[in-house]
């Protein structure tokens, strides 16, 4: 870490030294990133969207993960598996899980090929180089990636900076959480050149027993450009190391021992002290952009996303013939079983490429592009102690050679027209491929599972804009591929495809001192995969088809400046998710088999009817904020059986914030101080959680849940040089 804060400070030497030589760059335009306005919604694209500026990103940034930066904005709801947005956290949109979420860091795609979920904990402090955010709600613009079922987040680091900076941003906090962020950036260097760069450690322990986590990242970026060129080189990488706390906490426990964290126990005495998760991933990003005149511009993008890491835990009274090892005998003693600690490692490679032409003329803005990637996934695990050491080979590889492949290959056609003065067509048409080749599972190694997809994804909308109103409607067909565990079901019993039709219509008005939008959405899925209550025939749970279900439901938003000192901004959704004929299956260890429930019409799992979010903010000084920032969440059931026995309670959180900034003095162009105060109110509350029922003895149901802290701080210093 010394030797990257001190690469860090010399590439900032050099950049201000060729800074002062060229304090100013005449037309950085041409260099606006090419390959996200091809996949982004513009301001008169008919679907359901918001834009994040650097600024306002910079204002949350104290070293909790991306989803908790995105808490306020609609349709919305985060969780923690540590309990403090530090770590491991997810994120749903419109009440779909993050493998339904499209992810693109600078239009290429981020979600995991094999499960389709994005873990932002691999890329820690990311927001602290991005310079803007966009998420759309519903299907959008998807164009490279994974489907979009519920959202789209597009993260941009490639805008051009074009002054020379340095930044050191600071924050301490509650559960012993530390950031320590370095940036800095060239400005334009002889016209032509620009460098880019961050250093961040992020440290805590967590609001949950043992969840404490240690995250390291860093960012560098160099660009070339001229009038009608541009080259840039991105490479990043994130290292983190968690302790495990994603099992969650017992029913029973949550009264008496809310932090309870089970992981590590099996160990006797005290709990395993290395039961973590371990994963380093690096990016490697290209991009050249060309503009060929004033009407015609395109950009390619080549990538590489290697990622190596592995889950370490000790478990106890492992039978030996489980791991293809036999009985250990020493005279007439024979032992079957040992304590042990076992590694379950991931190695993967994801790489491909992206590009785009564009065409923007008059009325006429017409987009064609595409990408390929292909991901190389290796499974493998390996005994590295054992109580009985004699009975395991040293390092002892108990399974292996179980690869993941995966190809994607899709192509786009975009047009918005403006059609009059007051009307606007946006048409899309994407043809998505996706072959699919897993090669067994560790429960079941001759399991194997080759599939081809193809989906056509055609999106069509019209805009009516007339000074402060703005109304629009679309359609958009989507269609998605299983995720890799659900392929495990057994050979009787694999996934098919998913489809959603997803309806939207909003109108929104608009003037310099205020905003108000609503957003009307209806979601038909066919054969939507989830959670049925069983377990398969290689004992887990996994996703079954469901015929149909729905989401429908409208989000509104406003925001008023009352004047200089106060503003205030609020969103609420309110939906119905549903499912019209589900069958649970719960299993029967008494009679063997399954039992079954029926219902006609419940509530889809982690969908809450009503979540809201606001926020008001005063401005008593020239450089001074006191924010008040509110969500509520409904009620979220664990299951799609809709009882309240089994479910999340609904939630209500109020934060404070408190900045100020002070003037420059000499060399410190600024310097800003932050007390973030979350959870005012002490609430006790869980943001996530998971349930399973079963015949034994009579019906039995365990639920799970994953607690979030109760009144915390964090207070940041921001200097920048």
């Amino acid at each position: 870490m010394k030797k990257l804060l001190f690469s860090g400070w010399l590439c900032a030497t050099v950049a201000l030294t060729f800074a002062q030589e060229d304090k100013k760059f005449n037309d950085t335009s041409f260099m606006q990133p090419v390959e996200v306005t091809a996949i982004r919604a513009n301001d008169k694209a008919p679907f359901a969207k918001t834009n994040l500026t650097k600024k306002e990103i910079e204002k949350n940034n104290l070293g909790q993960d991306l989803p908790f930066l995105l808490n306020q904005t609609p349709s919305v709801i985060i969780n923690s598996d540590a309990g403090n947005g530090v770590g491991y956290t997810g994120i749903r949109i419109r009440g779909t899980d993050a493998s339904r979420i499209n992810v693109t860091l600078n239009g290429i795609p981020y979600n995991d090929a094999e499960s389709q979920g994005t873990y932002f904990v691999d890329l820690p402090d990311i927001a602290s180089s991005a310079n803007s955010i966009q998420i759309q709600r519903g299907v959008g613009t998807s164009s490279n990636g994974a489907g979009s079922f519920g959202g789209n987040i597009n993260l941009s680091t490639n805008e051009v900076n074009d002054k020379f900076y340095t930044e050191l941003n600071n924050s301490y906090g509650s559960y012993n959480t530390w950031k320590n962020t370095l940036k800095f950036g060239s400005g334009i260097l002889g016209k032509h050149f620009t460098i880019d760069g961050r250093l961040s450690n992020i440290s805590s322990n967590g609001y949950i027993d043992r969840a404490a986590t240690q995250l390291k990242s860093f960012y560098f970026s160099t660009a070339y450009l001229d009038e009608k060129n541009s080259l840039r080189l991105n490479i990043f990488s994130g290292k983190e190391k968690t302790y495990q706390a994603w099992n969650g906490v017992p029913e029973a426990l949550l009264k008496t021992d809310r932090t309870y964290n089970i992981s590590g126990q099996e160990q006797p005495g005290k709990p395993y002290d290395n039961e973590t998760d371990n994963y380093t991933q690096t990016h490697y990003q290209l991009f050249y952009n060309h503009q060929f005149n004033r009407y015609w511009k395109a950009n390619i993008a080549v990538f590489l996303t290697k990622g190596k890491g592995y889950y370490e835990e000790y478990r106890a009274g492992q039978a030996l013939a489980d791991y293809g090892l036999e009985d250990y005998i020493v005279g007439t003693d024979t032992t079957t079983t040992t304590n042990l600690v076992r590694r379950k490692w991931l190695d993967n490679n994801f790489y491909g490429s992206i590009f785009s032409l564009q065409h923007i003329k008059n009325n006429t803005q017409f987009t064609f592009g595409g990408g390929w990637n292909k991901y190389d996934g290796k499974h493998y695990g390996e005994i590295i102690y054992a109580a009985i050491q004699p009975a395991v080979p040293l390092n002892y590889r108990y399974y292996g050679n179980l690869p993941a492949n995966k190809t994607d290959l899709s192509l786009y056609t975009k047009l918005a027209q403006q059609l009059t003065t007051y009307w606007q067509l946006f048409a899309d048409m994407q043809v998505r491929n996706v072959q699919y080749t897993i090669n067994g599972f560790e429960s079941n190694p001759s399991l194997m599972a080759k599939n081809n997809y193809t989906f056509f994804n055609p999106k069509i909308g019209f805009t009516y804009t007339d000074k402060d109103w703005q109304v629009y409607v679309s359609y958009a067909l989507a269609g998605k591929e299983p995720n890799r565990d659900d392929f495990e079901a057994g050979k009787t019993q694999q996934p098919k495809q998913e489809k959603l039709n997803d309806l939207e219509f909003g109108v929104e008005r608009k003037s310099k001192t205020w905003f108000l939008g609503a957003n009307m959405y209806y979601m038909k899925y066919h054969n939507q995969l989830a959670l049925v209550g069983n377990i398969n025939d290689v004992g887990s749970y996994t996703r079954t088809n469901i015929a149909h279900s729905y989401r429908a439901g409208i989000e509104l938003q406003g925001k008023i400046t009352v004047s200089d000192h106060l503003n205030i901004a609020a969103n609420l959704t309110m939906s119905e998710n549903k499912i019209k004929n589900f069958t649970e299956l719960i299993d029967d260890f008494d009679n063997g088999g399954t039992k079954t429930n029926v219902y006609k019409k419940t509530d889809i799992s982690f969908s809450p009817a009503v979540v809201g979010g606001g926020s008001i903010n005063i401005v008593p000084a020239k450089n001074g904020e006191i924010s008040l920032i509110s969500k509520y969440v409904g009620r979220q059931y664990l299951d799609n059986t809709a009882q309240k026995s089994r479910s999340l309670n609904a939630y209500y959180l109020q934060d404070v914030r408190l900045s100020y900034s002070l003037a420059s003095i000499k060399f410190l162009k600024a310097t800003k101080f932050i007390v973030q105060l979350n959870n005012v109110f002490n609430k006790k509350y869980e943001a996530n959680g998971y349930t399973f029922s079963y015949y034994s003895g009579g019906l039995t149901t365990e639920n799970f849940y994953f607690p979030m802290a109760p009144f915390n701080a964090m207070v940041g210093v921001n200097i920048r040089l």
